[in-house]
């Protein structure tokens, strides 16, 4: 069950299921309610919105350029997880409209937060086993190459402009741009809180007296480091160690299971903390070089 083979093939169902759920939330919310988004999505809507051409086509030929663009400048192949990805949601956005079934909410704000959610939940599935469905993701490593900026300010700028632009559309109005804006603050709302919880993490630091047997199982049992600190209590004057322990908020449970396992009567506190580097956590990232330093060099 741990073999390479079933890991790609569990990825690969995992990616499906969330190409499912970020289609079907279009399908079924947003395009029957005319409602725009980010991305090439959105502006497939968008154009679908305009002159009626199926969201299925616009989004592979939006993405197939630019994909080739992206091939062109950048260089080197996108992952195969891109492509399938890509071609799995043409799909997807080809034959889901053909289940019977659209939201019946007549309400177009409750359509837009329901909508961007599950859009979120599946574009986060899809990020987590790194996929990618291209797109503003292409467009953001393009400008990256030649200008020191953030892939969250080009993915913020594409969909202003995207959803913004349905506003030029003879039969919109103001409000059809405010139902998209909600929808883009739900989707991204929800992503982040996807993929930034999963990579949470807290500080536990241990009190007690049988410190030595709580390290050694948390370095056995859940493969985390652990650092002793000399100590003393200062009402007893002896000395001992405090333990300190970093790890991923979902390995919580088994950390305080150990503890309580050990020494029913040690005195435990956690913390949350941000921006953990090192082996087992995220790696330290050098900073891209700028455009304009590049120009000078050259």
């Amino acid at each position: 069950m741990n073999t390479p083979l079933f890991k790609t093939i569990k990825s690969y169902v995992i990616m499906t299921i969330g190409l499912f759920i970020f289609v079907f939330s279009w399908t079924a919310f947003l395009i029957p309610n005319q409602i725009a988004g980010g991305g090439v999505s959105g502006l497939a809507s968008v154009i679908n919105y305009a002159t009626g051409f199926e969201v299925a086509y616009s989004y592979l030929i939006i993405n197939s350029i630019l994909l080739l663009i992206g091939f062109l400048v950048l260089g080197k192949a996108f992952g195969f997880k891109t492509i399938f990805c890509i071609g799995m949601a043409t799909l997807m956005f080809e034959f889901l409209p053909l289940i019977p079934w659209v939201s019946d909410i007549e309400d177009k704000l409750i359509n837009a937060l329901i909508g961007g959610t599950m859009s979120g939940i599946g574009i986060g599935m899809i990020f987590m086993q790194g996929g990618s469905t291209g797109g503003t993701d292409i467009i953001a490593l393009i400008i990256a190459k030649y200008r020191e900026t953030s892939p969250g300010r080009v993915f913020l700028y594409c969909d202003l402009i995207i959803i913004g632009s349905i506003y030029f559309i003879p039969d919109k109005e103001l409000s059809d741009v405010i139902y998209g804006y909600i929808e883009m603050v739900s989707f991204s709302y929800v992503i982040d809180m996807i993929l930034t919880g999963n990579r949470q993490s807290v500080q536990v630091m241990v009190f007690s007296g049988k410190y030595d047997q709580i390290a050694d199982r948390v370095n056995q049992e859940v493969q985390r480091g652990v650092t002793a600190l000399t100590s003393m209590g200062w009402y007893s004057k002896a000395e001992s160690k405090v333990l300190v322990i970093v790890l991923r908020k979902s390995q919580l449970p088994e950390i305080t299971a150990i503890i309580k396992d050990t020494d029913r009567n040690a005195f435990m506190t956690v913390s949350t903390v941000t921006s953990v580097y090192g082996q087992g956590f995220d790696q330290i990232k050098a900073g891209k070089i700028s455009w304009k330093r590049k120009q000078k060099e050259s």
